[in-house]
């Protein structure tokens, strides 16, 4: 599979002093199912921004396509437009994404802002609609829908812009269980249908759905370890050490247990 992208050796500080990302290099594949994991504050988001091109690190290199994306790069029409058509941005918190006043103008606005046909765009939101089973929220102000619908239409939104890359923050937090399964098998099935998916996230039951490839985030903003899901779940030192699980400790008399604790892992009790 290409390497569509290619992030080289990537800082990014906040207000010039707090460190969010330490040096950072990764290459993803086209058609790639890919995690970005780590603990709250370990700088998921904030390399999810840099790969979209929504802030740029102070130092290292991105590259789409072979094509390294700067300030300078983006303000040339028509990169900016190959860029935004191909690399889609999901964020965590749905209302930050919607603004529009329907459901249906919200699915319509990427299409329209990327100068494809009125006709088009229109049949691309009745055919995500569909896809999505919210054809009856179309005419729904997005601040009148819950958590999930609210969701399905911020991906639905980036959806008609068909992209080739789809960029997915925490995608599964808040949501009820039944919403949750529905966007995985909605992931999966577009990561079949040729989709590339980067998704940060700390839900190592997502990852273990998705089979990932996975990267995972140190407490230090670093890359910790690369590897395919299986290996990374079941390194518990490894989870333990960026505090993605815990360890509790009970003593019973003479008896200690401990058991690792995660909503992923089984308990596993060991006996001292």
């Amino acid at each position: 599979m290409e390497k569509i992208i290619r992030l080289e050796n990537i800082c990014y500080h906040y207000y010039d002093t707090i460190s969010a990302l330490a040096d950072i290099s990764l290459e993803i594949k086209g058609g790639e199912r890919f995690a970005i994991i780590g603990a709250n504050g370990t700088g998921k988001t904030t390399l999810l921004q840099i790969i979209n091109g929504l802030i740029f690190p102070d130092s290292g290199r991105l590259f789409f396509k072979g094509n390294e994306v700067l300030k300078q790069t983006l303000k040339d029409r028509g990169f900016l437009r190959f860029f935004r058509q191909s690399v889609g941005y999901v964020f965590q918190d749905s209302d930050v994404q919607l603004f529009c006043p329907t459901v249906l103008d919200e699915l319509l606005y990427g299409p329209l802002q990327l100068e494809i046909s009125e006709k088009e765009a229109m049949d691309r939101a009745f055919e995500i609609m569909k896809m999505l089973k919210i054809e009856h929220l179309k005419e729904r102000p997005t601040y009148m829908l819950s958590g999930g619908e609210k969701k399905k239409v911020a991906i639905g939104s980036i959806l008609t812009m068909n992209p080739e890359v789809l960029l997915l923050d925490e995608p599964t937090n808040g949501l009820d269980p039944k919403t949750q399964c529905f966007l995985v098998e909605l992931m999966l099935a577009l990561n079949e249908a040729g989709k590339t998916l980067v998704l940060a996230t700390h839900d190592l039951s997502l990852v273990d759905e998705l089979q990932a490839t996975v990267a995972v985030l140190s407490e230090e903003h670093r890359i910790e370890k690369t590897g395919r899901a299986t290996e990374i779940l079941k390194d518990e030192d490894l989870l333990l050490r960026v505090n993605l699980i815990h360890e509790h400790i009970h003593r019973h008399g003479e008896m200690t247990h401990r058991h690792i604790h995660s909503h992923y892992l089984f308990h596993r009790h060991d006996h001292d």
